[in-house]
């Protein structure tokens, strides 16, 4: 493997494709949280420039240890982002649903609900270490770091235009984030199993 033109570009088209649906979410916690302060945005976008980076690596490991297991593992990577952003929407949805309550620190994204949604974004990431399976370590390492960082700026810029967002629809934004979250559950599982 050459350290060419096509390798980097490769990388951050992967890291485009890949960021996608961390952009979404990334929208739905700016949407959920509008005066979210500059340390929770560089936190969002940064735990999902983590898990894109770390999901491709552990691909790679996968198919250069363990391709059997990987193998078995592959068919259920959509259910569980379902499973995950389904039960992150509709806990959000019960949330917007219900005024009486108060939130618990209503411009913060919990870490747990972060953390979730980091692996749910990423977890189809794992597939990405197929791509990189001609790769040695060190280029592995690198077109996962490139995949982060193209995650990290478009997660930031997800945030931002969420926050934007969520200051005009206030009351709703937690019901309209918690629709999204679901929705990009069903059209991961959809994609895997129509094509």
């Amino acid at each position: 493997m050459n350290w060419d033109l096509a390798f980097f570009l490769t990388s951050a088209f992967l890291g485009i494709g890949l960021a996608m649906d961390a952009f979404s979410v990334s929208v739905v916690n700016g949407l959920n949280s509008p005066n979210m302060p500059r340390s929770g945005r560089h936190a969002v976008a940064g735990t999902f420039a983590f898990f894109q980076a770390l999901m491709p690596m552990l691909g790679w490991f996968l198919v250069h240890s363990l391709l059997l297991f990987f193998e078995s593992l592959q068919r259920w990577i959509p259910w569980i982002a379902l499973l995950l952003l389904g039960y992150l929407g509709i806990r959000m949805i019960l949330e917007g649903l219900n005024p009486d309550v108060e939130k618990e620190e209503s411009d913060k994204v919990r870490a747990s609900s972060l953390f979730l949604q980091g692996i749910a974004t990423s977890i189809d990431a794992l597939s990405a270490g197929l791509t990189f399976s001609e790769y040695g370590f060190l280029h592995a390492l690198v077109a996962s770091g490139i995949i982060a960082a193209v995650t990290y700026v478009i997660c930031l810029l997800g945030v931002h235009f969420g926050r934007y967002a969520g200051m005009k629809l206030t009351r709703w934004a937690p019901i309209v984030g918690g629709i999204i979250l679901i929705v990009i559950g069903i059209r991961i599982a959809a994609v895997s199993i129509f094509g």
